[in-house]
């Protein structure tokens, strides 16, 4: 038997390949299948299953993909009904794989087909537990995005939450090995371990929400603090439930190469937005008027869900030569499928045709420093309310960056601002928003608040971050 985490940190998501005896399942896999077929292919192993966990909103899985090209049959808990053959187990039905069992637990609470999957091996012995989004390292699946599905309030999820873990996952043995599907740094949580495996005893001993004295203190503790989810979760709770085009097509699609003429003509005449995933750095010295960054080299996908949300908007894609095919598969993995094309030879190449470029006004930590001494400054701070809460510059606004949107129209066209975030990437995306709006009245802070940290501009005492979430929470 082999069990194997794999791991992806954009989207903080595991999936899992379990092989025995000559055959494997596969539980919650991304939306590119082809790394799972070669894998299958190298180790000779037949795919049984395919386990879905639940209808997930953060990502779109690639179970229809992986099961049109094997046969193998997609595997849901009670109560699921997608659009599409699947089959809908019954619970504590045992499914045999190899010389090994798995055991579907129908967890409620997160979703009302949430299921665990609880393996058993060769000598009888329940080892593993494949908790999906019921159950994660340090906190519980957020009950709160499926009410309108279920017609519950988020009260409610939680109580049946409550019983799913307390009365189908607490009484199992403590040396039993936790796989969740997401770590910290996913919004499907609220207070993630940085770990993504864990024994369950430990968890029974760390996790806050396996440590409430009754029900009621339960669901007050997991209902509390619990942010807006990202406006792409619906989207793709549908796309996994209902279909969607396969990937090769979608792939097909995006890495049409398009010159700086045809990229320009088919921006003007479909409204597609002009997403540009090149480094912070590069885009804000030069890029092409009224396109948003999100760089690659970070949460890419997470942060694309959240600030263009709608998964049907066109997009045309800027990169770097070469990372076409990472930028629309990262894309596919949170759903937006609608990819026209990439700018051929990337910005150079927009830049040699002699077409109109732009450019953010950023400014060293340093210049920040000595500006702000000068003269009285107005500064917005967009990282998360945890960050700003540890350290922040003194008389900074805190206005994170997934609120945009609705922060963006209480700024003064006529007042000059400075902005900033950690690193400098995501202020960059914040700019190119701004920018892209017609707001031009600000100055961004290369390097964020790491390089503000070395200047002498006045910050508040430094909390650590996770006392801040313990408190919260």
């Amino acid at each position: 038997m082999k069990i194997e985490q794999i791991y992806t940190g954009c989207l903080a998501q595991g999936a899992y390949y379990i092989i025995s005896a000559g055959e494997a399942a596969i539980i919650d896999p991304l939306r590119e299948t082809q790394p799972y077929i070669n894998r299958l292919k190298e180790d000779g192993v037949e795919l049984k299953y395919i386990f879905e966990t639940h209808f997930h909103a953060d990502f779109v899985s690639g179970h229809l993909d992986l099961s049109h090209k094997t046969g193998a049959p997609i595997v849901y808990g009670p109560t699921a009904n997608p659009d599409f053959d699947a089959v809908i187990a019954e619970d504590e039905q045992i499914f045999e794989l190899g010389d090994i069992k798995i055991k579907v637990l129908h967890t409620p609470g997160h979703t009302l087909e949430s299921s665990c999957y609880l393996l058993i091996d060769e000598n009888g012995n329940e080892t593993a537990l494949f908790s999906g989004d019921t159950l994660f390292l340090g906190d519980v699946g957020r009950p709160d995005l499926a009410q309108k599905a279920a017609n519950m309030n988020q009260e409610e999820l939680a109580g049946l939450l409550y019983d799913s873990l307390y009365h189908k996952i607490l009484p199992l043995q403590d040396d039993i090995t936790v796989y969740p599907a997401h770590g910290a740094g996913s919004a499907c949580g609220k207070n993630m371990q940085k770990e993504t495996v864990d024994t369950l005893g430990n968890q029974k001993r760390t996790n806050y929400a396996l440590n409430q004295k009754d029900r009621q203190s339960f669901i007050q503790e997991v209902t509390d603090g619990l942010l807006p989810p990202p406006a792409y979760f619906g989207m793709n709770v549908m796309m996994n439930k209902k279909g969607y085009s396969s990937f090769d097509e979608v792939l097909s699609k995006g890495l049409h190469a398009l010159a700086p003429e045809q990229f320009e003509e088919i921006a003007e005449a479909s409204g597609a937005l002009v997403l540009d995933v090149r480094n912070n750095r590069d885009f804000a010295k030069s890029f092409i008027p009224q396109s948003i960054n999100i760089g690659l080299d970070g949460d890419f996908a997470p942060w694309v869900g959240a600030l263009i949300a709608d998964v049907n908007q066109p997009i045309l894609l800027v990169t770097e030569k070469g990372s076409e095919e990472e930028a629309v598969t990262r894309l596919s993995r949170v759903g937006f499928d609608h990819i026209l094309g990439f700018l051929d030879g990337g910005f150079e190449s927009w830049k040699q045709s002699g077409k109109e470029t732009d450019f953010v006004n950023r400014i060293s930590a340093e210049q920040f420093e000595t500006e702000i001494r000068e003269k009285e400054a107005k500064i917005i701070d967009i990282r998360k309310e945890s960050e700003y809460h540890a350290e922040h510059i003194h008389e900074a606004y805190n206005k994170p960056l997934a609120y945009i949107n609705e922060w963006i129209h209480e700024i003064e066209p006529a007042e000059h601002f400075y902005m900033h975030c950690g690193s400098g990437y995501r202020s960059t995306m914040a700019a190119s928003i701004l920018q892209a709006r017609g707001y031009r009245n600000f100055s961004e802070i290369e390097g964020g608040f790491n390089a503000i940290a070395s200047t002498n501009v006045p910050k508040s005492d430094f909390v650590c971050q996770t006392k801040i979430l313990n408190k919260l929470n």
